[in-house]
């Protein structure tokens, strides 16, 4: 090889470093997005073990396997979701810890109480949804009503004296009633219980008049014949229980109230660390075993882009914070 030719090809390779350097030094983001992940991932699953959270939070770390790291389910558990979801907040935002978020955590907090000690818009950044699960309103035989028209028309007649009851205040199931009663213009009466099983117990006993509580625990018992379905309150009817309607389409347009969970970031995790992993979540929710693993949990997959769930999150902040401002919510 002649002495310019080896001197040219020397100079190739010098003028390659310092590109490759100068990338690195001007977007770090890419440049660690090139080798992520390298390491194991923490996923934080802001419950205790062995609840819902928890199990959803192992099926996504099912996507070890296409990351080619393992993702590690760190369960922090402790009020109403906020204690994993600082933690996670204020994570390096390096792509190597994420959230398994819920409605109550992302998008209820920050109206219910008085201080949050995280920014859900600020400090966390979407990556994708990963499951939307309507609830199902029920009420006791006994109840004169087969419909939510006849449900408020009765209400309106015995102003106050229709009871529902959830599994404590400033729950989903609370939120879900106290908006009915903004949009339907009624005064259901709130009884709260310490957990959704005695709620329900009290409903089948006809102690209370009706509740709202997830399809999993409570369609079984439509089906018996033990409690009638009055709404869905999704956009769409259950499989389980074709026969009864959504909310919206028993007279209240744009009705909907559903429980989420999704995955995020610290904010400021490099874009292209969070476009892998939109990639590779949504991947794993397209997979038929995992659809069917979330559908025994009462839940839909979804998977939609990280700017669709950024703009959905705020649309719930916004939303739910109204209720709670209107009927007057207060954390216990």
């Amino acid at each position: 090889m002649k002495v310019s030719t080896v001197r040219r090809h020397h100079r190739t390779i010098a003028l390659g470093v310092v590109a490759v350097t100068v990338s690195a030094i001007l977007f770090p983001g890419a440049a660690a997005a090139q080798t992520y992940p390298s390491r194991p991932i923490r996923l934080i699953a802001p419950s205790s073990t062995g609840g819902g959270i928890d199990a959803l939070a192992r099926i996504m770390a099912q996507a070890s396997g296409t990351l080619g790291q393992q993702i590690v389910v760190e369960n922090r558990g402790g009020a109403n979701g906020m204690i994993g979801t600082e933690l996670a907040a204020k994570a390096p935002p390096d792509g190597y810890t994420l959230l398994l978020g819920f409605t109550g955590a992302i998008a209820v907090n920050v109206s219910l109480y008085g201080k949050v000690p995280y920014d859900p818009v600020r400090d966390l950044a979407p990556i994708t949804q990963i499951t939307s699960s309507p609830v199902l309103v029920v009420a006791h035989p006994s109840l004169p009503v087969r419909s939510i028209p006849e449900l408020i028309k009765l209400d309106k007649a015995r102003p106050g004296q229709l009871t529902y009851g959830t599994g404590g205040t400033g729950t989903g199931s609370h939120l879900t009633m106290e908006l009915f009663n903004l949009a339907a213009g009624t005064r259901l009466l709130h009884v709260p219980y310490k957990g959704i099983g005695p709620a329900l117990t009290d409903v089948l006993g006809g102690h209370i008049s009706l509740m709202v509580s997830a399809p999993l625990s409570s369609a079984p018992h439509v089906q018996s014949g033990k409690l009638r379905g009055l709404a869905v309150t999704g956009r769409s009817r259950l499989a389980a229980l074709p026969n009864v309607p959504t909310m919206i389409e028993s007279g209240l347009p744009g009705f909907e109230s559903t429980a989420w969970f999704g995955l995020l970031a610290p904010a400021g995790t490099p874009p292209a660390i969070v476009a892998r992993l939109h990639k590779e979540f949504v991947a794993l929710l397209q997979r038929p075993d995992v659809r069917e693993q979330i559908s025994r949990t009462g839940a839909d997959p979804v998977g939609n882009t990280p700017e669709e769930f950024a703009a959905y999150i705020k649309s719930e902040i916004v939303k739910w914070g109204k209720v709670v401002k209107a009927a007057g919510i207060k954390a216990d």
